[in-house]
């Protein structure tokens, strides 16, 4: 029997990156699109709550079994689709969002619509995957390696089964497949580019800002998704929403309450 997968993206129904996905996954798998109408990059962990989220089925494409574009935020997309549009037989064994045009590294992640998607299946319990290609070209045949990759890496983690509460963050350079020095598991890197705005005054006057910054330079050999990508190789990197620091629990109960007593009142 196939498995389902749930298919989602920032970049809206129509990118081409969600195109290669479903062009590469459908002959194999039940592939169900729930997405964005419209581009919802650096939407993060956003939901929609004060206006209505409208849903509209779409004639299934480039070899989908059904897809629906909504008005929502990539969030928005994978949990409507598990609790209110997909049937019980459609219900997915996996959710992958993306290819995304362009990198999701390091402490960036926290503002990647294309992370948040995944992280919103892996909240459901729905084993996730977030896959980006770090290229400045959008064309079709621009994602076919880094499709072709994530149909590979599907089979090899058939059966494996990942931690609660984990997703697989996925960075793929944008090169041709002999180009690509390998693959590496690694952790988040700091961010990849310093918080710079330059200040402008638009032809009325107003003064406006632009946001800005230069790349963060990273030692060579460290086992962060950044320093990996600038090797040319494919990232791979677990990442929780879990983010109690538990080891810190106790060191702060101290300080705070001391005797076990947090009876400031």
């Amino acid at each position: 029997m196939k498995k389902n997968i749930l298919l989602s993206n920032d970049d809206g129904i129509l990118a081409n990156g969600i195109r290669a996905l479903m062009e590469i996954l459908s002959p194999d798998y039940n592939v169900y699109v729930v997405a964005p109408d419209r581009e919802r990059s650096a939407a993060g962990h956003s939901l929609t709550l004060h206006t209505p989220l409208r849903v509209e089925e779409v004639d299934p494409l480039y070899g989908a079994k059904r897809c629906w574009m909504t008005t929502g935020t990539p969030g928005d997309c994978v949990k409507i689709a598990v609790n209110a549009i997909l049937s019980p037989e459609e219900q997915p064994d996996l959710v992958i969002s993306g290819i995304n045009h362009g990198p999701n590294l390091g402490a960036d992640i926290l503002y990647s619509g294309t992370v948040s998607c995944a992280i919103e299946g892996a909240m459901l319990g729905i084993p996730s995957i977030a896959t980006s290609l770090a290229s400045l070209h959008s064309e079709p045949e621009d994602f076919k390696v880094a499709a072709e990759f994530i149909a590979k890496l599907l089979k090899q983690l058939d059966g494996y089964k990942a931690p609660e509460k984990t997703i697989l963050n996925i960075n793929i350079p944008g090169l041709e497949k002999e180009d690509i020095a390998g693959v590496a598991i690694t952790e988040l890197g700091r961010r990849m580019f310093t918080d710079t705005y330059e200040k402008r005054v638009d032809p009325r006057g107003k003064t406006y800002y632009w946001m800005a910054g230069e790349l963060i330079t990273e030692p060579e050999d460290a086992n962060t998704d950044i320093a990996t990508m600038r090797k040319n190789k494919i990232s791979i990197t677990p990442i929780t929403f879990d983010m109690t620091r538990k080891n810190f629990m106790s060191e702060l109960e101290s300080e705070l309450c001391d005797s076990g007593k947090c009876a400031w009142f």
